[in-house]
């Protein structure tokens, strides 16, 4: 009887361990796909790439599986809003790209 409530243990802790984990993967990559969607709309605005730079933010984060919720562009920063749903979850996250601070001149 004790071993039937161990392993009945392990299996519930496995249940709830392997969603969580796999949520905070997921919550890193929607930051990294929040990341490379700053980066590039930012390269967009000093024209590094061509094209406009909420669009080029959008066909970034849509590549690293995340949609884009916002997109403000102030001179040459940029901050990019992406989210991505996983096991019923809406994960979010926010990024800001461009000069450092004073030298957006």
């Amino acid at each position: 009887m004790l071993a039937v409530a161990i392993v009945g243990g392990v299996v519930v802790i496995a249940l709830v361990a392997i969603p969580l984990t796999t949520v905070l993967a997921q919550r890193a990559a929607v930051a990294s796909a929040a990341d490379a969607a700053a980066l590039a709309a930012a390269d967009t605005v000093v024209g590094v790439h061509p094209g406009f730079p909420c669009e080029v933010a959008s066909t970034v984060a849509s590549a690293n599986g995340a949609t884009v919720t916002s997109c403000e562009v102030d001179g040459l920063v940029v901050t990019v809003g992406v989210e991505r749903s996983i096991l019923g979850l809406v994960l979010s996250a926010r990024a800001t790209a461009g000069p450092p601070p004073g030298e957006s001149d």
